[in-house]
């Protein structure tokens, strides 16, 4: 009888995607993945460590987890990802843990799972620069959904001084472009309307074989031909990376969406030097000039976060400066939290007292809302494109779905389904949704 495996997953998109091709690999070897944590004989936490709450909620879910097991005695958990490839031997220390891998080594899981039966070594953190996982088909849970990941690159080299991911996810290394190409091409064939190509710096993705040498804004045309009638995203995108023919290429195609979210992290040049970003606020400034003139219905999204090692309220206003020049759609804002094992942790002294850091990132929230109400009051009675995504949470009354530009649009439950592209008038809008009638359908 085949085993049950339930698969939890914390942190980005990266993780989403990675728990899909978890459950391919497990499928292969005879575990059936559910849905239920109640009907599960493996459960699988798919962990993050870029933040430490994110580490917080797996040490708190492994509590719960024990006691689950002392009702169900031949439960077995397992933890995967970043937090496994960074603490794997304390995690292991935890009564609830039976096996842990870190992010190269999915393809061993089933063997690990097997092992921890017969109290054999079950713990898997090597790093394999040659591993993508290319070729697998990730295992989709929901037979009718239409957005889909593709990744294309994993690891990363650039070596931010605040980022754990050089340490739990190795090197940067690309993906096939034929592989890639099947993927979506599949999805496609299974009637996915959006796929987001992932990867932990995208836009540096490089593959080379015996054809052809091809680069990101290569890749993403083939991607936009291959599958002429899906949105083709994109994410995370690193500023150092953003090509003018990356930005023409997007500007060309149809199909490709007119969102890039491009992490700032920092307005001000001192500070950037420090956490290593490898580009300086004034060129940050004139690839955003770029793409506005270029694409000038692009959406802008960035992550910002707020107390660095050495951030003076001088530095910090310069990122407040920064974000009323950009004007971006949206952003995902933070406060700076020491990451074991970084070169910040190593080298530079966590000098910004904590009352400070939630101040500032108040401010930085504030500012964010106003500019974002701002800019979606000024959609008001214009016409969108939006990819119809499902039901609103608030009621069964309204559908809601995205723009290219990736803003939420809420309307009335009319004569239109999930995965329909339909025209919608802006009515009225928030600092985080718009609302619209559907018009020309």
């Amino acid at each position: 009888m085949n085993q049950k495996v339930y698969i939890e997953t914390y942190g980005c998109q990266m993780n989403v995607a990675d728990s899909e091709t978890v459950a391919a690999i497990m499928q292969s070897k005879d575990f059936f993945p559910v849905v239920s944590i109640s009907e599960a004989d493996v459960i699988i936490l798919n962990t993050c460590s870029v933040r430490d709450n994110a580490e917080q909620k797996i040490w708190n879910r492994l509590d719960f987890l024990k006691g689950l097991k002392r009702r169900k005695k031949n439960l077995k958990v397992g933890i995967i990802g970043c937090m496994a490839q960074r603490v794997a031997d304390k995690l292991l220390e935890h009564e609830a843990v039976d096996f842990v891998a870190g992010p190269d080594a999915y393809r061993s899981l089933p063997e690990l799972v097997s092992e921890s039966d017969i109290d054999l070594t079950h713990i898997n953190t090597d790093f394999n620069t040659n591993e993508t996982y290319s070729g697998i088909v990730q295992y989709k849970y929901d037979e009718n959904a239409i957005s889909g990941f593709v990744p294309i690159t994993r690891g990363c080299n650039n070596f931010c001084s605040y980022c754990i991911v050089p340490y739990t996810r190795g090197r940067e290394r690309s993906s096939s472009y034929v592989d890639i190409i099947n993927e979506v091409t599949d999805l496609r064939d299974k009637n996915y309307k959006e796929i987001t190509l992932l990867g932990q710096n995208v836009n540096s993705y490089f593959f080379e074989d015996v054809k052809q040498s091809v680069d990101f804004p290569k890749l993403i045309k083939m991607v936009a031909e291959a599958a002429p009638d899906m949105r083709i995203r994109f994410t995370t995108s690193h500023p150092k990376d953003i090509s003018n023919e990356l930005i023409d290429a997007i500007a060309s195609y149809e199909n490709i969406c007119n969102h890039i979210h491009l992490p700032v992290q920092s307005g001000s040049n001192k500070v950037l030097n420090l956490m290593n970003r490898k580009y300086t606020r004034e060129w940050y400034l004139e690839r955003i000039e770029k793409i506005k003139s270029t694409i000038p219905n692009c959406g802008l999204s960035s992550d910002i976060f707020c107390g660095f090692s050495g951030e003076t309220e001088i530095e910090f206003q310069e990122t407040l400066d920064l974000m009323n020049i950009v004007k971006y759609d949206s952003a995902f804002l933070f406060k700076y939290s020491v990451r074991p094992g970084t070169a910040a942790s190593k080298n530079l002294t966590d000098d910004v007292p904590e009352s400070e850091k939630v101040a500032r990132l108040n401010r930085l929230i504030n500012l964010q809302n106003q500019i974002s109400l701002k800019k979606n009051k000024a959609d008001i009675g214009k016409n969108y494109q939006v990819l119809v995504e499902g039901f609103s949470k608030r009621s069964k009354e309204y559908l809601f779905g995205r723009t290219q530009q990736n803003k939420v649009v809420v309307f009335p439950a009319e004569n239109v389904k999930r995965g329909n592209f339909i025209n919608v008038k802006i009515t009225d809008a928030s600092s985080a949704t718009l609302k619209g009638i559907i018009i020309n359908n």
